[in-house]
Formats: structure tokens, C-alpha cells, sequence
């Protein structure tokens, strides 16, 4: 029972500090709470100092793999912003449709799914966002669409880096990550039947929601159907896929006023503004050029995917504190980290950060005729924004390895069994909060499934239950915790400049959460 106790004292800890009155920001929780588990970690549990410290060395580097793909995404986000292709795609957007319905579906929903499936970690309420608010909307309203709105891809965001990445510690083979990408994909599947139709009460009303229904459904069903499907056989383009799918048929339905209410005012269509097919090309040019090449990477058959994680070795190196090995597809791998069995390695041409994010955005700069300044100005706000990030993405992985040393006593596998001991079998139940609340604390799907993946999957073996339906709800809850994440709350307020409004949007975006996970759990029991 001590054992126990002393095993979630960091977890609890990190949720009282960032869930208090004067709460902590997650780049000081998350860190204390690692330094926290590594003193109980050599003073109660009597862990080796040498391997703390190697573990803390692999949790620091392992930082490196997110934060190099969120520097990516950032730094064409500000590409885009800085060059004007933004106000350029943010016109075309507004000459589609001024049904407010329309486009709400289409610029917060279709396209933030698409670009949440390229760039993850905040991004698609950044852009989208300040498009709706641009378009007439109340920004409040706005910041709690864009919030409840971006869950169903986040499991597969950023390229699927929260499946990948954030479940990728636990040693499961591809062939399990990919059965868990496919059931997360249903219960997301499942959950949109009915999460945009409440979320656009936000802004709308149910009678405007009802008149313009049929248009509703097609624009879901045409993000979904494909996620679903790529879901089957890839982890890594449901989300971007199937929001570039949904995003061109919601627009061609919205030109031709398919499922739509019937403006009144028939000279609307003409007063649309008509931009340039060149213009709106250039704009967009860097955002498909980023999906293909991540299609061309991606697709083993096509040959570039073996070559880009090629490990056969090209140099090897003893630094002393550890082993250095080098591939000819240059990844990066240490071993026998100050003499234990503790490792990191990275993926340099594979991991979705130099390509095809710093590619596309040298790229773009020139296409773009972005000049010095300009180019100054980008690289300058990419690195101001990705500090505190890097912070508690370190203290995050530090604090996961920590919880994680010592194998079946460990405090994640003490953690586990009590819970199995606790709700045994009806722990499906629960499953999709607990990633919730990871999602609710950390700010991230990703940091939520390295935190309680390894809780979750210790459950599942104990309790008898699916390990990859108890993992596939782990992710969905990631994905939902974004809709009360205090710091996605924050981020997007701050765009919109909305203050100390953060207890009201909680107190209504906690209800479709808590609506998401009873859906989730509810599809878990027939999967």
C-alpha cells in the first residue's frame, strides 16, 4: 500500500499544480514533477544514481523528436503568416461561402482537420481561428469551436505523431500500433456523428444547424470516411488525408450549395470576391507540396520510406559517457548510456521535422519572395515559441522514464495494478479520461500517451482486457482532453485576444468531452 502511495505521489502532484487556483504553466510542472520522481525514485525505491542519470540524459534527448517537428510546423505556420499566403488562403476561404454554417464546417472543421493532420500541436486554431473571427464571428465562441472541433484528428495529428511517438515507448510492435490507430479511428468516427453538431451550437443556432443538417453531415462524412479507411493499413495520414479529402468536397458542395440553406439574398454569390486560380495556387503551393512529399515518405512501396530509415551503420564512436552509432540514413543512436542498458535514438531524414517541414519552408521562402527581413522575422518567432515547449517536453519524458524504471515494481506498473485491483473489467469505462485528463494537465495527446500509456496497458494485461481497445481509448482521450486543455485555452485566447475568460470555456467544453468519452466507451464495448 506504501508503495502504491509513494508511486502516485508525482502524478497527483503534477495535477494539483496545474489544476489549482494560481495554477503552474506545464513548463515548470512538468519538470519539478520529474525532479520529484527521481528523488523518490533513489531515496524510496533505491535506484541506481547512474542509471537516473542516464535515464535523465535519454529523456532529455528524446525531447528532441517533438519539439523538432513542432519547431517545423511553427516555422511554416509563420512562413505562411509573415509572407501573406495566409490572408490570401483566408480570402479564397471567405469568396466560397457566406453561409455561416458553411463556413464554419469548412474552415473549422475541414480545414483544421487538414491542417492538424499535417502540423499538429496547437496549429489548426491558430489559422483557423482568426479566419472565423476575420469572417464577423464572436471571437469567444470561436476559441470554444476551435477547441471542441479539433479532437477527432488529433490521435492521427501531426503526421501521427501522438501514435507513433506517443505510444511508441511501450514496445509494441507496428502491427499493434497500426490495430490501435484503426480502432481510435472508429471511435473518433463515431464521436463525429454528433460533436460538430453540438459545437456549432456555440456560434449558431439549432435552427440555423437544422436548416443547413444535410450540408453538416457530408462535410463529416467526407473527413471521416477516408480517415477511417487510410486508418486501416497507414497511422500517419488519416487525419491530413482525410481533411484535404474533406476540406475539397466540402468546398465543391458549398459552391454548388449542396445541403445547404437557401441564401435570401440572391446577389450574394455575385458580390463573392473571385481570386486569381494563380494567386490561391501560390498560396496554397506550400501546403501541398508539404502533403506530398509526406505521401511520397510515407508510402513503402514507393521505395523512399526504406531509405529514410536505412540503419545500416556508417560510424561508430565512443563519447565515453556512451556509444555512438550513425547510419547511412543518418540516424542517430546512443547506446550503453553511462554503462547501463538505457539508449535514444533519432531519425534525422525520417522523423517529419527536416523532412518535409524545413524543406518545404526553404523552399517556400524564395517561391514566396520572402526577403532578409522577413526570413529574419520567421526563424526569430519559430525559435521564441518553441522555449517553453522544449521545457516540458523534457521534464514530460523524464519524468515517463522515471516512472518506468524498475520494471514490474515500478511506480507506472504499481500505479496500474491498482487501478485493475480497483474497477478490474469496468476499467473501459474509464479509460478515455484518464487520457483526458493527461491531455487536460500536459497540453498535448502526445505528452498524455507517454504519460498513462504505459498505466493504461498495465491495466489492460491485469484486467483481461483488449491491450490495444484500452490503448486505442487512451489515445481518444488525448484527442478530447484538448477540448478543457488549460493550455490550448490559453494559446487560443491569447490569438484572439480574450481574457480571463478561461473558467468559461472550460465549464462549456467539458460537456461534449465528457459526451466523447460515454460515445468512446459505448463503441469499446462492441469493438
Amino acid at each position: 500500500m506504501l508503495d502504491l502511495a509513494i508511486s502516485v505521489i508525482p502524478i497527483l502532484l503534477l495535477i494539483w499544480m496545474m489544476t489549482k487556483k494560481n495554477a503552474l504553466p506545464s513548463h515548470i510542472a512538468l519538470p519539478v514533477t520529474a525532479l520529484i520522481a527521481g528523488f523518490l525514485q533513489l531515496v524510496y525505491f533505491g535506484t541506481d544514481s547512474q542509471l537516473l542519470a542516464a535515464n535523465v540524459i535519454s529523456g532529455a534527448l528524446s525531447a528532441i523528436t517533438p519539439i523538432s517537428i513542432i519547431a517545423g510546423a511553427i516555422l511554416l505556420n509563420r512562413t505562411l503568416n509573415v509572407s501573406g499566403a495566409e490572408d490570401v488562403i483566408r480570402q479564397w476561404l471567405e469568396s466560397i461561402c457566406k453561409n455561416q454554417v458553411g463556413q464554419l464546417m469548412i474552415i473549422g472543421w475541414a480545414f483544421a482537420f487538414m491542417i492538424e493532420g499535417a502540423s499538429g500541436f496547437g496549429t489548426p486554431a491558430a489559422i483557423a481561428a482568426p479566419i472565423l473571427v476575420g469572417l464577423g464571428f464572436n471571437p469567444l465562441r470561436v476559441a470554444m469551436l476551435a477547441l471542441v472541433m479539433n479532437s477527432v484528428p488529433v490521435s492521427f495529428g501531426a503526421v501521427g505523431t501522438p501514435t507513433w511517438f506517443g505510444l511508441g515507448n511501450l514496445g509494441l510492435p507496428d502491427a499493434e500500433l497500426l490495430d490501435i490507430g484503426r480502432l481510435s479511428a472508429i471511435m473518433h468516427a463515431a464521436a463525429a456523428l454528433v460533436i460538430p453538431l453540438i459545437t456549432l451550437k456555440f456560434v449558431v443556432s439549432w435552427h440555423q444547424i437544422k436548416r443547413n443538417f444535410v450540408f453538416i453531415q457530408l462535410s463529416i462524412w467526407s473527413c471521416t470516411i477516408p480517415y477511417v479507411c487510410l486508418a486501416q493499413w497507414n497511422y500517419e495520414f488519416p487525419a491530413l488525408i482525410g481533411g484535404a479529402i474533406g476540406l475539397t468536397l466540402s468546398i465543391i458542395f458549398a459552391r454548388y450549395n449542396i445541403g445547404l440553406e437557401k441564401q435570401k439574398d440572391a446577389e450574394n454569390n455575385e458580390k463573392l470576391a473571385r481570386l486569381p486560380f494563380e494567386t490561391v495556387f501560390k498560396a496554397m503551393a506550400p501546403t501541398l507540396l508539404l502533403i506530398v512529399i509526406l505521401i511520397v515518405t510515407r508510402i513503402k512501396q514507393l521505395g523512399l520510406k526504406g531509405l529514410l530509415n536505412d540503419a545500416t551503420p556508417m560510424l561508430h564512436i565512443n563519447l565515453g559517457f556512451a556509444d555512438l552509432h550513425l547510419s547511412q540514413a543518418l540516424i542517430i543512436q546512443l547506446s550503453n548510456i553511462l554503462g547501463t542498458d538505457t539508449s535514444w535514438a533519432y531519425k534525422t531524414l525520417y522523423v517529419p521535422a527536416l523532412i518535409p517541414f524545413f524543406v518545404v519552408v526553404f523552399i517556400s521562402i524564395p517561391f514566396l519572395k520572402m526577403n532578409k527581413q522577413q526570413t529574419k522575422q520567421i526563424f526569430i518567432d519559430t525559435a521564441s515559441r518553441i522555449k517553453t515547449p522544449f521545457i516540458a517536453l523534457v521534464g514530460a519524458l523524464i519524468m515517463v522514464k522515471f516512472m518506468m524504471i524498475g520494471g514490474d515494481h515500478s511506480p507506472i506498473m504499481t500505479t496500474g495494478n491498482a487501478f485493475a485491483d480497483l474497477v478490474g473489467k469496468n476499467w473501459q469505462y474509464c479509460a478515455a479520461y484518464l487520457g483526458a485528463l493527461g491531455a487536460f494537465f500536459s497540453g498535448s495527446a502526445t505528452v498524455s500517451n507517454l504519460t498513462f500509456g504505459a498505466i493504461q496497458q498495465s491495466i489492460a494485461h491485469n484486467v483481461g482486457l483488449p491491450e490495444t481497445t484500452i490503448l486505442a481509448m487512451q489515445s481518444v482521450g488525448g484527442a478530447m482532453g484538448n477540448m478543457v486543455c488549460i493550455n490550448n485555452i490559453i494559446a487560443v485566447s491569447t490569438i484572439l485576444g480574450i481574457a480571463n475568460k478561461e473558467g468559461y470555456i472550460i465549464k462549456r467544453t467539458v460537456i461534449p468531452m465528457i459526451l466523447y468519452g460515454v460515445i468512446t466507451a459505448f463503441v469499446s464495448i462492441f469493438i
